[in-house]
């Protein structure tokens, strides 16, 4: 399944441009410009599983680094610093990493 499939292409195209500067990433306005926060929690874990690149049932915080490129290819890796902050925000129980429900939590919230 593609991003593309649950999310339409031109916002995608327009929520990552819209952070392709370095140490530029909000999520909570990405999610909501990419249209994440409209869709139906169904959707939302569609989403998490296509950004849980090893199939573990979370994203860690290697995948979260990787985050905007899960929905375009030519989206720009998140700093060090972007991705501690996205995973401190997603990781409610502490374990280092962010599964399906504190994904839902994390859309959410945003």
């Amino acid at each position: 399944m593609a991003m593309s499939d649950v999310l339409s292409a031109e916002d995608i195209k327009k929520a990552v441009g819209a952070f392709s500067a370095a140490e530029s990433f909000n999520y909570k306005k990405f999610f909501e410009m990419v249209g994440l926060k409209k869709k139906s929690p169904e959707d939302v874990k569609k989403v998490f599983h296509i950004l849980d690149k090893d199939r573990s049932g979370f994203i860690e915080e290697e995948e979260l680094k990787f985050v905007l490129k899960g929905f375009t290819p030519d989206g720009r890796d998140l700093s060090d610093k972007e991705t501690k902050a996205l995973l401190a925000a997603g990781d409610k129980d502490g374990d280092g990493k962010i599964g399906a429900d504190e994904f839902a939590t994390l859309v959410a919230e945003s």
